[in-house]
């Protein structure tokens, strides 16, 4: 906790002096247009790295895989924009940095396997359970899926009865596959 609040008062006051410092240099216009361009540059990149993670987490769910290292740098690049937006050099520097693609994956991969970051389940309560059907439905060999209704009678219903019309009834719907 107290490493978060020095991290507060730290960053601002570093990011202040930086601005005053280049300010001094190229005057504070071409400052702030500095500051400007490097939010725009970084939201454009954000976009383009966000759509690449979502459309892998999205391939990742359809073949029945959890998606763990995108969602952390789904996170990854949450806080990244936020740095982006964030004026100052020091601040947008953290955030490029967050961009790029091999940096971020270590740092997700380290994030998985270092236990930091657990998903609790109904099934487990140390992990996470994730069912899914398979996208290739449609292939074959996978055509021996049977849509129907079956109704159990009680026992001794049928005991007493022998005539076969009150045994149980499958009805089978196979031509009608959803």
């Amino acid at each position: 906790m107290r490493s978060v609040l020095l991290f507060f008062i730290f960053v601002p006051f570093a990011e202040m002096l930086l601005l005053f410092e280049v300010a001094g240099k190229v005057g504070g216009l071409s400052t702030l247009m500095l500051v400007v361009l490097t939010a725009v540059i970084g939201v454009q990149i954000l976009k383009q790295q966000g759509i690449s993670t979502l459309l892998r987490a999205n391939q990742r769910l359809r073949s029945g895989e959890l998606p763990a290292g995108e969602i952390v740098e789904g996170m990854l690049l949450a806080g990244a924009g936020a740095m982006l937006l964030t004026p100052g050099f020091l601040t947008d520097s953290i955030g490029f940095a967050l961009l790029l693609g091999p940096l971020r994956q270590r740092i997700a991969a380290k994030v998985i396997h270092s236990g930091a970051i657990k998903a609790f389940g109904r099934d487990k309560p140390t992990g996470f359970s994730y069912w899914s059907r398979p996208s290739n439905t449609d292939k074959p060999g996978f055509d021996n899926i049977y849509e129907g209704e079956y109704v159990k009678e009680d026992l001794d219903t049928l005991s007493q009865d022998t005539d076969s019309s009150k045994s149980p009834k499958i009805k089978s719907n196979k031509n009608n596959k959803i």
